[in-house]
C-alpha cells in the first residue's frame, strides 16, 4: 500500500505492509462513520483503552481494582457504530497486549481516539474508503432550517446522512406577531439552537412554504453577520423534515449541496430510479445485471449501497467500471436515497448504450 493509495493527510499517522496496518486518527464525527465502514469481523483493532488489572490472587479484589489504561489488540467479532452518541464500539477477543490474551474486550472510540487497523488483505473499496474519508473532511457540513410562521425543524447534513436536531414552536399571538419586534423572538430562539451548531463558513440553508424563511434570513443576518453570512434560502412545498427531503431530492442546483456527498448520492439516485422508469431507459439495478453490465464496460456510473460494500468483496465489479472511465460512487444508508437504493437490492447503474 502507498501513500498515494489512501491519500496524504494527518489522519493517516502511519502504516506497515509487513502486518497490513493502518494507523489512524478520528478527527471528526465523520471519520467514525467512514471507519465503521472499513472495520470488519475479523480485522485486529489495537488502542488505548481501559482495563482492570489482573490480580489472580484475589479475584474480589479483582472486580473492585481500578481501572488502568492500556494498548490492546482485539480480534473483530462484531462492530457497532451509534449514531446518537457517534462513538465506534468494538467487541472482539484480546490478541495482543499485556494481560487478558484470550479474553473478551470492547473498545469504545471516539473523536480523538486513534487506532491501527491490520487486515491480511485491504480490499480497493476499503482503501477508497478511506481516501474518500480525507477529501470529504474539507466538505463543509451543511445546517438547515426548514420552517414556516408555526414550527421550525433544525437538521444537519453529514456525510452519512440528515439528522434531525431540534424542532421549535414559534408560540406566537396575534399580539405579539401585531407588535413586530426589532427581532422576532421565535426567530432569536432558532438563533440560539443553530449557535453551537455552526462553525466558520458552514452554509446554513433556510426552506420553506411562504415568507417566514426570507424574514428569518434578515433577521439571522442582523443578529450576527459573522455567523450567518453564508446563508441560502429555498422554497418548499413543505416544512420539517418533509421539506428537507424534498429539497435534496430536487437537486437544490446550488454548489452548497453539490459539494456534500450526501448531496451528490442523493441525486445520483434519483437519476437511477428515472432512467429505471423510463421503457427504453439506461438504468439497471440487481447484483447479478450490474456486474455483468460492469464487466461487460457498459456502466458509465455505478452506485453501490455502503453495506453491501461491507458484507461484499465487489471489488472485480469495481476495477471493471474504472478501467473503463466509469465512475463508482458509495452510497450511505442512512438517507433517503440509500433507502431507495436498498429496495433494489443495494446495487444499480446507469449505463452507456442499452445491454442486449
Amino acid at each position: 500500500m502507498s501513500d498515494d493509495a489512501i491519500g496524504s493527510t494527518m489522519r493517516i499517522l502511519g502504516e506497515d505492509p509487513a502486518s497490513g496496518g493502518i494507523k489512524v486518527l478520528i478527527e471528526t464525527d465523520e471519520d467514525i462513520w467512514h471507519l465503521y465502514n472499513v472495520i470488519e469481523v475479523g480485522d485486529l483493532v489495537t488502542a488505548s483503552t481501559t482495563r482492570r488489572e489482573e490480580k489472580a490472587a484475589d479475584k474480589l479484589r479483582a472486580e473492585r481494582a481500578e481501572k488502568k489504561r492500556m494498548t490492546l489488540g482485539v480480534r473483530m467479532e462484531k462492530i457497532e457504530f451509534s449514531e446518537e452518541d457517534l462513538r465506534l464500539k468494538l467487541l472482539g477477543t484480546i490478541e495482543t497486549g499485556p494481560q487478558d490474551i484470550g479474553q473478551h474486550h470492547t473498545l469504545i472510540l471516539e473523536n480523538g481516539d486513534s487506532l491501527t487497523i491490520s487486515k491480511p488483505h485491504w480490499r480497493e473499496t476499503q482503501l477508497e474508503r478511506i481516501k474518500r474519508a480525507v477529501a470529504d473532511s474539507k466538505k463543509p457540513r451543511i445546517v438547515f432550517v426548514s420552517l414556516d410562521q408555526d414550527d421550525a425543524t433544525i437538521a444537519v447534513l453529514r456525510q452519512y446522512g440528515l439528522k434531525e436536531v431540534v424542532s421549535i414552536r414559534s408560540g406566537r399571538s396575534g399580539k405579539q406577531y401585531a407588535e413586530k419586534p426589532q427581532v422576532d423572538g421565535y426567530h432569536a430562539e432558532i438563533a440560539s439552537k443553530l449557535e453551537p451548531l455552526i462553525e466558520p463558513n458552514m452554509p446554513v440553508v433556510l426552506l420553506g412554504p411562504g415568507f417566514e424563511k426570507e424574514t428569518l434570513a434578515d433577521d439571522l443576518k442582523r443578529m450576527r453577520p459573522d455567523l450567518f453570512g453564508k446563508t441560502y434560502v429555498y422554497h418548499t412545498g413543505q416544512c420539517g423534515m418533509a421539506g428537507i427531503n424534498e429539497l435534496l431530492k430536487a437537486g437544490m442546483g446550488a454548489d452548497v449541496l453539490r459539494d456534500s456527498s450526501v448531496g451528490s448520492e442523493i441525486e445520483a439516485v434519483e437519476r437511477l430510479m428515472s432512467e429505471i422508469s423510463k421503457p427504453e431507459g439506461l438504468g439497471t439495478y440487481g447484483t447479478e445485471e450490474v456486474r455483468n453490465a460492469s464487466l461487460a464496460g457498459a456502466v458509465d456510473l455505478l452506485l453501490i449501497l455502503d453495506s453491501k460494500v461491507r458484507e461484499q468483496d465487489l471489488d472485480d465489479v469495481v476495477r471493471a467500471v474504472e478501467s473503463q472511465k466509469g465512475t463508482v460512487m458509495v452510497v450511505s444508508g442512512q438517507h433517503d436515497g440509500g433507502k431507495s437504493l436498498a429496495s433494489l437490492g443495494g446495487m444499480g447503474a446507469i449505463l452507456r448504450y442499452k445491454l442486449g
